[in-house]
């Protein structure tokens, strides 16, 4: 027998199923659905503190989740590395947690495990950084290990050794991948071998196998400094609660009352003409294309605009350079474009792996929508781009670990307040004369640097016959050097 509360309920479904068909009759599906207007992002206000010794923090409240990330940044990264030791600030880097505070490596792990923490060190160009990661109850028993790691560390002979043959165990491995032997041409053929960005930034093999721990020794003594740390803490913190802990752990760090004079990255000039490297891959059956040129830094006045400008290029799936390499054409599974900002300057580039025998064509392509993206966009596309850029620009600020990072980013650019806020406001301004300016400004087709990695005996020909520019013939060992000996 079946109740009235059963027959409410169907009679509910049943009017709820009508409702729904009945909309889903009056949706007009002949195209997509508008996304919503962008939201201002808005980032919980900075904290500005200092430690007795002078280490400034940046404090970012977020309590959502009982997590504590604390990053201190060092002005110590591969701009500071001297001639023929590049590789000597990463190399520092990875060192850090291999051993310190009287902790070999496995129990500094274990210490930190225990901890439910992560703790992470690293190297960029133009910075070092020691990154935690932990539950707040426990970030008093965490900061000590921290601090051990980036004031105390023992760099023990034995972890050199085994993380020298890991490096070049990867250098030899990269000689058999396309894409990283590019990208590697591509940064000498921009900056030249004489500027800083024109060398691999991780080191090669001759500068690695020359590393000596009295070398990390004296570059961890001289660079990693108050005067030249920052402390980033984003999470369920206040100042109340963190400051002390900030203070037993760092602030009894002694160095000299000056920083260290910040490394001289002078400014490379920007190309003049074209130029082809060919570096041949005999047997490859795709070929790695990269295009670039010396491109724009963090204080690029047309940043949010640039932003814009090239998510309709090559910065999103729908960007033209896609849609003519993969969709129109088929060249390749994907094809994009970036801009990689440092201190000084920065590089574009521009990137896809295609098939061998539309090497020519492909790169005929690239330097077309080069071109073109100098030319004013439809409104359609302007707006497409700038409403991409803007939507998904609150996503990268969800975490506070990606708080952090970002934090990180101001500290160590010297970014403006507000920068990030106002972003989003920025880049819904940009219509297509701004999208234009940005472009006359970074790009320009005819200074540009060409790399293909490929069989030559295949693609060099169509290659010439673009007329594109000088065409320099090099061999991997050429780009990469001498294959390194791992013992």
């Amino acid at each position: 027998m079946r109740t009235p509360g059963f027959v409410r309920t169907l009679s509910l479904a049943v009017a709820v199923a009508a409702v729904a068909t009945a909309a889903a009759a009056q949706a007009d599906r002949s195209h997509p659905p508008k996304p919503g207007p962008a939201r201002p992002l808005r980032l919980p206000a900075a904290e500005h503190l200092n430690l007795s010794n002078g280490v400034p923090v940046v404090l970012v409240g977020m309590h959502e989740v009982p997590v504590a990330e604390v990053v201190l940044v060092v002005r110590a990264g591969a701009t500071g590395d001297p001639a023929g030791r590049e590789g000597l600030a990463h190399m520092t880097a990875e060192m850090l947690d291999e051993g310190a505070g009287g902790r070999d490596a496995l129990a500094l792990a274990d210490a930190v495990d225990f901890l439910g923490a992560t703790l992470e060190t690293g190297a960029d160009w133009d910075d070092s950084t020691v990154r935690l990661r932990v539950p707040v109850a426990r970030l008093g028993e965490a900061l000590p290990l921290m601090a051990d790691v980036a004031l105390r560390p023992d760099f023990p002979d034995a972890e050199l050794v085994r993380l020298r043959k890991e490096a070049l165990t990867d250098l030899l491995q990269a000689r058999d991948v396309p894409g990283r032997i590019a990208s590697r041409a591509l940064a000498e053929a921009v900056f030249g071998k004489a500027h800083r960005y024109g060398r691999p930034e991780t080191g090669d093999a001759a500068s690695l196998s020359g590393l000596s721990i009295a070398d990390l020794r004296a570059f961890h003594h001289e660079r990693y400094a108050p005067a030249a740390a920052k402390l980033v803490v984003v999470g369920d913190v206040t100042a109340a609660s963190v400051v002390p802990l900030l203070e037993k752990a760092f602030g009894a760090w002694p160095g000299p009352a000056a920083a260290p004079a910040a490394p001289a990255v002078r400014m490379p000039p920007q190309l003049e003409g074209r130029t082809v490297w060919l570096v041949d891959k005999p047997g490859a059956v795709q070929s790695a294309i990269r295009v670039g040129r010396v491109g724009a830094s963090w204080r690029d006045p047309h940043y949010a605009a640039t932003e814009v400008m090239n998510t309709l290029l090559g910065g999103s799936f729908t960007s033209r350079l896609n849609d003519n390499l993969r969709e129109q054409h088929g060249y390749t599974y994907g094809a994009r474009s970036r801009f990689v900002r440092h201190w000084t300057s920065g590089l574009f580039v521009a990137m896809a792996d295609v098939q061998t025998d539309k090497t020519a064509p492909a790169v005929t392509e690239f330097v077309n929508e080069l071109t073109r993206i100098r030319t004013s966009a439809t409104p359609e596309e302007a707006e497409r781009a700038r409403s991409y850029a803007a939507l998904g620009y609150a996503a990268e600020f969800e975490t506070s670990q990606q708080v952090a990072a970002h934090m990180v980013e101001k500290v160590v650019y010297d970014l403006p307040d507000g920068f990030f806020e106002q972003f989003v406001p920025k880049a819904l301004a940009a219509d297509a004369a701004a999208i234009q300016t940005a472009a006359e400004a970074t790009i320009d087709p005819s200074r540009i640097a060409l790399v293909v990695v490929g069989d030559r005996s295949k693609v060099e020909a169509p290659l010439r016959a673009l007329n594109l520019g000088t065409v320099r013939n090099l061999t991997v060992e050429d780009v990469m050097g001498p294959a390194p000996k791992v013992d």
